[in-house]
């Protein structure tokens, strides 16, 4: 069974792997996410790569993904879901495009999570416009 942080890293990088291209910018915003938010502030980041990892590894297996969103929302408490979601626009909005996997795959997170369309767009906009450059 996963921990709250486990989940939200898990949630991050399946966002970042949808699209079998887990790019460099990606990779630093999960870093930056979890040495910088609140939900973090007791994380051991030094676990940070083993969580990754154990992600990767549950993805390869047959119906990796569906045994991943389970494990992600059964480790989640209701109160950090919207923060799932808005961990995981972050990081497909971290390279200035998303990818119809990432698209894909944030709906099937939205659904898993059980955020409301409206809530959605919410967080999809504010990703969108954090991730904007000058």
């Amino acid at each position: 069974m996963l921990t709250p942080h486990d989940a939200l890293i898990y949630t991050m990088v399946l966002v970042s792997a949808s699209d079998r291209n887990m790019t460099d910018k990606e990779m630093h915003a999960i870093g930056d996410l979890v040495t910088h938010l609140p939900a973090f502030a007791d994380y051991d980041r030094n676990q940070l790569p083993r969580a990754a990892t154990a992600c990767a590894e549950t993805l390869q297996g047959n119906s990796g993904l569906d045994r991943a969103l389970a494990a992600i929302e059964e480790a989640l408490p209701k109160k950090l879901r919207e923060t799932a979601y808005l961990l995981a626009c972050d990081v497909a909005a971290a390279d200035g495009k998303v990818s119809q996997e990432e698209a894909r795959l944030l709906e099937l997170l939205r659904h898993k999570l059980e955020i409301g369309r409206l809530p959605a767009a919410a967080i999809e906009r504010a990703a969108r416009a954090r991730s904007q450059r000058v």
